[in-house]
């Protein structure tokens, strides 16, 4: 069984610290939560078998809680106190075992064969977490058990996994279970998984590559500014020559002396845009006009609006497999878009709905959604919405596919030509000094020659 960590409040303002064994996180949090106990973290340190270790007694109240808490420290006001060596040792060890994104595909391919056996959730979830051998996604999967026999959805424990299990993927099981097509939406969820995986993963290696030459090259800039160009300096003044080094050298070396003595300004002033930014995001407005930039910004805007609807899509056709009507499938879809612009599309679909308007009017009136995307749907209308829908994902497979593949050409010559840049301005700033002072020309120049 799971054992947590846990720091909670209680209502005279005090802090209480236990170490104990509970079925999953949810139940520990609803039984403080319950005891007027107000959870600051909870931490799991370690799993246990349930064959092991007998469950501890539950405790009921706080009175029982401080009683079994025999090395809870328990504080007044704000501080808080620090864990033991062995729970800090505990805790690292757990975090060290990180759940991956392969981790994730692995339970969901299995998870989905074996509900395609037929086997029902719990079943499937026991044989999986017998043969997990990550302990700490062993302790999540038995979370996600503990909540499905106390008759919850999946989706809602893993909604307090959200490191672990992403939005968008989270929304598919959730769609799933409430249109009783998990097993489809399982098919899905791998698919996502895999084709993100795969996409990460091409981009990484285009993109990490070249920026660690464009900080190689930075890094070279900084060492031959704050060590190579005084050397050459120091050379040319006791030769007493009347060269100098080229202008853009000289100003290089300049500005960065200057910055160097006033570093703190433009690290405030960096902060503070950063931190206007970040709030201005935090507003309705502000989340409203990102998430349009997003979806407009260059090279990427394509590509994020065409996965979003695509997925957006996907989560609608499911509904519309199992029965739904158009209203209550755009209702239920909406759960995996997490884009406002999007949201407020689909928002203003089922307003249409209700004043008998069409529903795909919205889509086209954004100018985000392709002429092809929108003709297909009201095609659709008109005749089988189901089959159209079908063939409409096909061909957002294939057009985020030639995204990306555009996407893979047109990124490389970008970071090339920063790099290039960069590359320019280095062999400018300092190799042409270091090849000046190997050719040693100016020697002749500091020497007074006889006619």
């Amino acid at each position: 069984m799971p054992e947590y960590v846990y720091k909670a409040v209680t209502s005279k303002g005090q802090v209480v610290r236990n170490r104990v064994e509970e079925s999953n996180r949810n139940n520990l949090i609803r039984k403080l939560k319950s005891n007027d106990l107000l959870p600051i973290s909870v931490v799991q340190v370690s799993y246990s078998s349930r064959k092991n270790k007998p469950n501890r007694r539950n405790m009921l109240d706080i009175d029982d809680i401080l009683k079994q808490a025999e090395s809870a420290n328990i504080m007044q006001g704000r501080n808080i106190s620090k864990p033991t060596v062995r729970e800090r040792i505990n805790i690292a060890l757990s975090r060290d075992e990180k759940i991956t994104t392969r981790d994730v595909i692995i339970f969901t391919q299995n998870f989905y064969l074996l509900k395609k056996a037929n086997f029902n959730n719990i079943h499937a979830l026991n044989t999986i977490i017998d043969s997990t051998e990550n302990l700490s996604l062993r302790g999540v999967l038995q979370d996600i058990l503990a909540g499905v026999e106390a008759g919850e959805y999946i989706y809602t424990t893993m909604e307090y996994y959200s490191n672990i299990f992403p939005f968008i993927y989270t929304n598919m099981i959730k769609v799933g279970e409430m249109s009783g097509s998990l097993t489809k939406s399982l098919e899905q969820a791998v698919k996502y998984l895999e084709d993100s995986d795969t996409t990460g993963s091409k981009i990484r290696k285009i993109v990490i590559p070249n920026v660690l030459q464009l900080l190689a090259i930075i890094g070279i800039l900084i060492f031959g500014v704050a060590y190579i160009i005084p050397l050459i300096q120091e050379a040319f003044e006791e030769a007493g020559t009347v060269q100098k080094l080229p202008d853009i050298t000289l100003w290089f070396v300049d500005f960065c002396n200057n910055l160097f003595k006033v570093w703190y300004v433009p690290v405030i002033a960096i902060i503070a845009i950063v931190g206007i930014v970040f709030a201005y995001i935090k507003t309705p407005k502000g989340r409203y006009n990102f998430d349009y930039f997003k979806y407009k910004m260059p090279i990427f805007g394509k590509l994020i609006y065409a996965i979003d609807f695509s997925r957006f899509m996907r989560a609608m056709l499911l509904n519309l497999e199992n029965g739904m009507r158009i209203q209550d499938s755009l209702e239920v879809a909406k759960s995996v878009v997490k884009n406002y612009v999007l949201l407020s599309i689909i928002e203003t679909s089922l307003n249409n709905i209700l004043i008998g308007v069409s529903w795909i009017e919205p889509f086209e009136a954004s100018g985000l959604s392709s002429p092809m995307q929108t003709e297909m749907l009201k095609i659709g209308m008109q005749t089988d919405l189901v089959e159209m829908m079908r063939k409409l994902i096909e061909y957002m497979d294939m057009d985020i596919n030639n995204l990306i593949n555009k996407l893979m050409s047109v990124l490389p010559q970008i970071v090339y030509s920063i790099v290039g840049i960069f590359l320019i301005f280095l062999v400018v700033v300092i190799i042409v000094p270091c090849v000046q002072l190997y050719m040693g020309t100016w020697i002749f120049e500091s020497v007074d020659l006889p006619n």
